[in-house]
């Protein structure tokens, strides 16, 4: 006698359900992780209204409260300056170059950058500000965050 043998339905392994917690996982690691901004130095950036976001720079100097001058990762003395703002006149004449000076820096540092800048021919540099709080600007504030200077006359 033969007997009926119940059909069985074939194996399947669904895998939606895995997908979806896998992109939960995703989203889980990807909204609690920190992301660090490149902050290696305590910067105070003086405040404007009227100034307008510029796309990043490749050449940044960056001036520090006391005086101190970055160029990319290098540390400079005043006195070598020149010769390393030299080294990065070319990109900084094609890109532009953003001064970072702390609110703090005295003028004297921020204009040794400009002056620099100047006699390297480099015509578009940029002073970095943060946004003031207040819509308005206020009376004696200075003007646009871009400023273009002429080359240096040569004799």
């Amino acid at each position: 006698m033969r007997f009926a043998r119940p059909r069985r339905d074939p194996v399947e392994v669904n895998l939606t359900p895995l997908i979806d917690v896998v992109f939960l996982l995703l989203i889980f690691f990807m909204v609690s992780t920190t992301f660090e901004t490149r902050q290696a130095l305590e910067l105070t950036l003086p405040e404007t209204s009227s100034g307008a976001a510029a796309e990043v720079s490749p050449v940044t100097v960056v001036i520090t409260a006391t005086g101190v001058y970055w160029l990319g990762e290098r540390e400079l003395a005043a006195t070598e300056l020149s010769a390393a703002l030299a080294a990065e006149a070319e990109q900084a004449r094609e890109h532009g170059l953003v001064v970072e000076a702390d609110g703090r820096a005295s003028h004297a540092a921020v204009v040794r950058v400009l002056d620099q800048a100047s006699l390297q021919g480099i015509q578009r540099v940029r002073i970095a500000t943060t946004e003031h709080p207040s819509s308005e600007a206020l009376p004696g504030e200075i003007g646009p965050s871009e400023t273009t200077f002429p080359p240096a006359e040569t004799p």
